[in-house]
């Protein structure tokens, strides 16, 4: 049985089932503002805390919902299994995706991944979809909720 094989048929087998959890992450504001920074995103909602309790709803600044979004990616780390025979995964995009609550500094965040469904695109190809709940400690209403889809690529051959 090939790698690709063995994947898909584990995957199979966890269908509609939580794959992981992955650990908590800290978005404070110098990641806020690094981020702004980076994307040249600078709205005062995100960096200026003072005016964001005054003039806002939200009590204080709050992460971009792209920076929230950023995070799948250590989310998938670490809270994905690693197929082996893999040599890469790609971010292949998404289908679904819903920012559902804003994210105030000093949040902690985590992604929680169920597992929607696995296609075998060729004989080194493996698609999966995800659904990520990217929950906020201490909130009933995670930030995202994303159909996210990933390809793993295995060596030929394996």
């Amino acid at each position: 049985m090939s790698a690709t094989d063995d994947a898909l048929a584990r995957a199979e087998a966890r269908l509609g089932r939580e794959i992981g959890v992955s650990d908590w992450i800290t978005v404070d504001q110098p990641m806020i503002d690094s981020f702004a920074t980076n994307t040249h995103d600078e709205q005062w909602i995100h960096v200026d805390p003072d005016r964001a309790a005054r003039d806002t709803p939200f009590g204080g600044a709050i992460a971009h919902g792209f920076l929230t979004l950023s995070l799948a990616s250590r989310f998938a780390y670490d809270a994905l299994p690693h197929h082996p025979g893999a040599v890469m995964g790609i971010n292949y995009g998404f289908n679904k995706l819903r920012f559902l609550k804003p994210v105030p500094a000093g949040s902690r965040l985590r992604g929680r991944f169920v597992l929607k469904s696995a296609t075998k695109r060729s004989g080194t190809e493996l698609l999966q979809e995800h659904i990520l709940t990217i929950e906020i400690e201490g909130s009933d209403v995670p930030a995202v909720v994303a159909d996210w889809l990933g390809l793993t690529v295995f060596a030929p051959g394996n």
